[in-house]
């Protein structure tokens, strides 16, 4: 048996083989430490703080590839961090003229938490080109069957009629404020930079006169936003990240429990292009896909709620609180990753069948235009008539196995209404069209 990389998802199909699992890999996690110290020295270089040649060092040595991710990872256990040992690693690789000023000035906390930026935005925008993926994939949905009614169901049970064109709509509206809220955290997020105590102390004494340019210039190096304070215990960028994470999570959880309702058996009404099979029962064809995104959804609040419970980060430093959110965030944006993979995958495939949700209209023998009939009866007989007479026919229709229609049909009272129009429920799906519309012009 032969052993496969610690992080590899061996119990989390949801995002393994995902583009967010190898954005967040050891590897990638490893990539973004060294960039942030590459551009570290890049920024002094820039503001005449250190040689260039001092910055053309350090990127080299950063952009080798000789460094041992796992050994790293074990000798972090001294210090508490990753950053302790691939500095002194890093050092080494420089070489004695320029080692000096790696990491000059840094605190830990500033490559690290500048390094889960740029894992976080990097993984971000894989996210949004598979949300916009779903999202062109439920436009097409929507349009396509604007006007395919289905039963709308409240509280597990038929209400009235709607259309799947308007269901597909508002998924799609969903996926819209998940992609809008990750983008603007995305477009927001700092760098970090602030020394041992946040005071930029130490890059005063390596003779920066105004040290607070520094900041800003390291920022452009990684293209990320300048930071206004340092945030080592003001945590807003993490916090703003879960937020946006565990909604776009929810989003799309919404999206893959309804199809996993509506594509029970005996429901039917959807299906996945390529569902999954069982070890057991070969006929079955699992949603899979719909499956693994409300796992997702189920994650990621208790996860979310981790990295909020970090903004209560005492002192200039904290001891644990920064600690507790690196692998909460990796693991969020691990699953959101996979899921827009899945949500993806799912809209492009999924398979409507329009003729049962027709066929599911007539399950209740009229009773899901009763509304209407309430509404429109009333002037003719009057509304205590009417509510009447109804509740009494709702009752035989399911006694005697007939329909509304045919019962009503019966009634002296109403000749001369039409109740054919009244009773059809592709006749009563209010602004279901206009709604469906409206929503498509959103981009």
């Amino acid at each position: 048996m032969t052993s496969a990389e610690p992080d590899a998802g061996l119990l989390a199909p949801g995002w393994a083989g995902s583009p967010a699992a190898s954005a967040t890999s050891d590897a990638a996690y490893l990539r973004a430490l060294l960039d942030a110290e590459s551009a570290l020295t890049r920024a002094q270089a820039a503001l005449g703080l250190a040689p260039e040649e001092a910055a053309t060092a350090v990127a080299t040595a950063a952009r080798s590839g000789a460094f041992d991710a796992r050994d790293i990872a074990v000798r972090a256990r001294a210090g508490g961090n990753p950053v302790i040992p691939l500095v002194a690693d890093l050092t080494k690789a420089v070489g004695g003229q320029y080692g000096p000023y790696v990491h000059r000035g840094a605190t830990s906390q500033d490559i690290m938490d500048t390094a889960t930026v740029l894992v976080a935005v990097r993984t971000l925008d894989l996210v949004r080109a598979d949300l916009g993926r779903t999202e062109a994939a439920l436009a097409r949905l929507a349009a396509e069957h604007r006007d395919t009614v289905m039963p709308g169901r409240t509280l597990t049970q038929h209400a009235v009629p709607t259309t799947f064109g308007l269901k597909a709509a508002g998924w799609r509206s969903l996926v819209l404020d998940a992609r809008d809220r990750i983008t603007a955290v995305r477009n927001a997020l700092p760098a970090q930079l602030g020394g041992a105590a946040g005071t930029l102390a130490a890059f005063t004494a390596y003779d920066a006169t105004d040290p607070t340019a520094l900041p800003a210039a390291y920022a452009r190096e990684l293209g990320l936003q300048a930071p206004e304070l340092p945030w080592h215990t003001l945590r807003t960028p993490i916090a703003d990240l879960a937020g946006c994470l565990a909604f776009a999570a929810g989003a799309l959880g919404k999206l893959a429990t309804d199809v996993l309702t509506l594509a029970r058996t005996e429901i039917a009404e959807v299906s996945e292009g390529s569902g999954g099979g069982s070890s057991a029962m070969p006929h079955k064809a699992n949603p899979v896909r719909s499956t693994l995104i409300a796992a997702a959804a189920r994650r990621a609040p208790q996860l979310a709620a981790t990295l909020y419970g970090s903004l209560t980060a005492q002192d200039e430093r904290p001891a644990g609180a920064w600690h507790a959110e690196w692998e909460p965030l990796r693991d969020l944006l691990r699953l959101v990753g996979g899921a827009a993979r899945d949500a993806a995958e799912l809209t492009e495939g999924l398979r409507v069948h329009a003729e049962v949700m027709r066929e599911h209209l007539d399950l209740t023998h009229g009773l899901i235009v009763s509304e209407r009939l309430s509404a429109e009866l009333a002037p003719v007989l009057g509304r205590a008539r009417a509510k009447a007479l109804l509740t009494e026919l709702a009752k035989r229709t399911y006694a005697e196995g007939r329909t509304l229609g045919e019962l009503l049909a019966e009634e002296a009272e109403l000749k001369g209404v039409d109740l054919d129009s009244l009773t059809d429920p592709a006749r009563y799906t209010g602004a279901a069209a206009t709604l469906t519309d409206r929503a498509l012009e959103r981009r």
